[in-house]
């Protein structure tokens, strides 16, 4: 058959079309396996990069590249077990711990221990244990650091081989009941406690890279303290409930390279912004430095060359605020460099190159890690977390608002498929955990985009009770387990109807933990709008959270359920009759939807007989549609690939059953 020139392209492109349309989605182990690169940081002096190595047939390991002649060194890496994190010690020496990344929660047996290694992979040397046991080390014949030994995560003066890191107390429920600090010589493996008042739970370092703030708790009253480098006295500076925040005007971010102190204040304001606080008079400035629209300030100070460059924010996406100009045009040339993409940039503290760090992204891209050099104008790639995902195969990713049924705003996110149709699809309505957390950004989120690329639409509400957005939408949610917070969930899936995304007859919810919780709930309260639910790890009645049994113990500590969760969540006395009536398993009857249920066998936060209980219930009650798997060596989540892969398999299948293949 001739056709003419114009249409032979519109059949080529109608076939382009259909053959896209039609193409397999990106394996379900591109999302969830594990990434070969976790990460890079520069050296002090930029003359170096540390980054996170690792393959299939080998554990994750440290390299260190020299970044002008691009020489690079395997300086750390175990047979039996993974680096963790790291940081610069000096220009010289990296300290790093490990993480077991080929055990779950069952079957991990070590601490993370700590290690120290110059960049060229020589004077290696632990300084902690990884078990608790007695062994003297076989090079210097000196007693290690006990287990509970833990990288501090402020980088601290990087000049000398000198460190400041946290001896942890814990409970006999394992929960973390104190932080003590020790300063160490890495060479040698000396370390002295540093004295301090109170129970530690929090510290910062100043400029210099010295314990300057504390915080203590003790009970439920937290307290800020001040080292003060005249009197060399700790004085008070803030007393405030350490549960919810109540009396806390403040909390501390860092202090620049003059020794200013910035803190974090909503001062009066529903949302938080930045502040440079005033130490001598103990108090807030009457202007802030920074606010974000519709968020509550997160971030940290940006500091070179003993300047205060800017500042990285986060409101709906990462950035930054550059106060220098130069740094204002080094972000115009990267960007020119790199469109389409949030393109983060870290300098050297003590530049000695012109090298710079360069973190890119957008919603459709996985985090890739890049070095820039300012003088050649050299952009290199470095990895790429997540390297089997195309961007061109990602659906958007977009931050919106709806009103809930009393008025309040309620902000959302909305992922939806790549290409074709953008109305009337199915929908999953996805649930985060926490719930005192803020659930989402706009990044690539690996389930989101998962779900998309299968075809639906995801739906991802900030009820009230997400932290991020303001003082009134956190506090609105407190004692508000399935009653405000879950209509919040419910309003937004309706919206999601009515602005034409959904369609009413397939949407499904779903979520972990507190997000299971809520699933289940919305199964039961609004039958009408949810034709099936997907949850793991989910708390099935808060009751089993003070008390889960003499065989089955939680790691919540005994001050968060007597401070904090009856002022959150519920009192078991005062407030008996709303648990009651806002508990899963004590209203499972009425659960009659297709259901799939997940849970960890080792599970210390949400233990196993949350799911148990449920399931037996929920089955006895006469629902033949619950699906149900244990993965007996996990803990909260998955931690392990092929649990992700296999889980993430499941809800695929699931969601195909229950609200049909688009």
């Amino acid at each position: 058959m001739n056709l003419t020139a114009p249409r032979q392209l519109l059949v080529a492109l109608l076939l382009a079309a259909a053959a896209h349309a039609h193409a397999a989605p990106p394996p379900i182990a591109a999302f969830f396996g594990n990434s070969a690169f976790n990460g890079a940081m520069l050296s002090p002096d930029g003359r170096y990069l540390a980054a996170f190595i690792g393959a299939d047939d080998r554990r994750d390991g440290l390299a260190v590249v020299e970044l002008d002649t691009l020489k690079a060194t395997m300086v750390a890496q175990f047979s039996d077990t993974d680096i963790g994190r790291a940081q610069w010690v000096n220009n010289e020496r990296l300290m790093f711990s490990t993480v077991d990344k080929a055990s779950g929660q069952r079957d991990q047996r070590y601490a993370p221990g700590l290690y120290v290694v110059d960049r060229d992979g020589k004077h290696f040397r632990q300084l902690a244990l990884r078990r608790n046991e007695f062994i003297r080390s076989s090079d210097d014949n000196r007693e290690k650091l006990p287990w509970h030994t833990y990288m501090l995560d402020q980088a601290g003066a990087q000049d000398s081989d000198y460190v400041y890191v946290i001896d942890a107390g814990f409970s006999n429920s394992g929960s973390v009941e104190s932080e003590d600090l020790l300063r160490l010589n890495t060479r040698t493996g000396k370390a002295e406690p540093v004295a301090h008042p109170g129970t530690a739970r929090g510290w910062v370092l100043d400029q210099h890279g010295e314990p300057r703030l504390l915080q203590t708790l003790d009970k439920n009253q937290a307290s800020l303290r001040y080292l003060d480098p005249a009197t060399k006295e700790w004085r008070t500076l803030l007393t405030f409930d350490g549960y919810t925040g109540e009396g806390g005007t403040f909390r501390p971010l860092a202090f620049d390279p003059d020794g200013a102190l910035y803190v974090v204040s909503s001062d009066k304001r529903d949302k938080s912004a930045l502040y440079r606080y005033d130490l001598k008079n103990n108090r807030l400035p009457a202007q802030h430095m920074v606010e974000l629209d519709g968020f509550d300030f997160r971030g940290h100070l940006i500091v070179s060359k003993q300047r205060l460059l800017g500042v990285r924010v986060h409101g709906d996406a990462e950035g930054t605020a550059w106060f220098d100009p130069a740094m204002k045009e080094l972000q115009a040339q990267v960007d020119q460099r790199l469109p389409g993409t949030v393109n983060l940039i870290t300098p050297p503290t003590r530049p000695e190159s012109a090298w710079v760090l360069v973190e890119s992204y957008s919603d459709k891209q996985p985090r890739r890690v890049l070095v820039y050099n300012t003088e050649s104008k050299r952009l290199s790639d470095v990895g790429r977390t997540a390297p089997q995902i195309k961007s061109a195969d990602m659906g958007p990713r977009e931050l919106v608002y709806y009103k809930a049924r009393d008025g309040m705003q309620i902000p959302a996110w909305l992922t939806l498929p790549p290409g074709g149709a953008q109305k009337n699809l199915p929908m999953v309505v996805l649930v985060h955990g926490g719930p005192w957390v803020r659930g989402g950004s706009w990044h690539w989120d690996a389930e989101a985009e998962f779900l998309a690329t299968r075809g639906y639409a995801v739906l991802e509400p900030e009820f009230r009770g997400s932290t991020g957005y303001g003082a009134q939408h956190f506090k609105a949610g407190w004692k508000q387990w399935g009653l405000a917070m879950q209509d919040d969930i419910a309003d937004g899936t309706r919206w999601a109807v009515a602005q034409g995304y959904a369609d009413a007859n397939r949407v499904c919810i779903a979520g972990a933990s507190y997000g299971g919780y809520a699933t289940l709930m919305g199964l039961i309260k609004d039958p009408e709008l949810y034709k099936c639910g997907v949850e793991w790890v989910g708390v099935t009645d808060i009751n089993l959270m003070y008390d889960g049994g003499w065989f089955y113990n939680s790691d919540l500590s005994s001050d968060w359920k007597q401070y904090g969760m009856p002022h959150l969540i519920g009192d078991q006395v005062k407030d008996a009759a709303q648990l009651q009536a806002t508990s899963p398993l004590a209203q499972a009857a009425r659960l009659k939807q297709p259901l799939l249920m997940a849970y960890g066998g080792a599970d210390r936060r949400v233990p196993l007989n949350h799911g148990l209980k449920f399931r037996d219930a929920v089955t006895q009650a006469g629902n033949r549609h619950v699906e149900w798997v244990e993965y007996s060596e996990e803990g909260h989540g998955w931690h392990l690939p092929k649990n992700r892969i296999d889980f993430w398999g499941r809800v695929e299948r699931f969601l195909d059953k229950n609200i049909g293949k688009p």
